[in-house]
């Protein structure tokens, strides 16, 4: 398939800064769960700024990355494969019938985090935590979803 010079670079472009984004995302997952996040640890948070700090980067690569997988890496991949532009959920019900993704439902649910992790948490100390914990667990997911779009980018530029 020839696809056009301009997709080429975005898609070039697009695949770099996803791998940017997940070493930035491990390197701040690791700051903030290499021991045991805990209720009180969340709790405290405003009386720990640095703890503060390593979950909010945390929080937002973890966005950051799932807002570039899913907005911007995933419909150019689409469109550059002849897939016409479509809504995000339409997106990934194709990217998980193309094997890319292994449950759209489950990404919409990651997808949610983001309310819990940026703004409840100012009122739920437990919310945080649980929605902190979900995203540690499921950074693979995000991992992944990236490696597969990676190698269909891949394939498609070597064609």
């Amino acid at each position: 398939m020839n696809i056009a010079q301009e997709m080429e670079v975005r898609l070039t472009f697009l695949s770099r800064v996803v791998e940017k984004e997940i070493r930035h995302l491990e390197y701040a997952d690791n700051q903030v769960f290499d021991g045991q996040l805990t209720y009180e640890d969340v709790e405290n948070l405003d009386n720990m700024p640095e703890l503060a700090m390593k979950v909010e980067a945390f929080a937002s690569r973890f966005c950051r990355l799932q807002d570039t997988l899913g907005d911007k890496l995933l419909p150019a991949l689409l469109k550059a494969l002849g897939e016409p532009d479509r809504a995000l959920l339409i997106n990934l019900e194709k990217a998980e019938k193309y094997g890319w993704l292994s449950s759209s439902e489950h990404w919409v649910a990651l997808r949610q985090l983001r309310n819990q992790m940026i703004h409840e948490y100012i009122e739920d100390t437990q919310t945080l935590l649980d929605a902190l914990t979900t995203a540690h667990g499921n950074i693979t997911v995000l991992r992944q979803f990236a490696e597969r779009l990676g190698m269909q980018v891949q394939e498609l530029l070597a064609k």
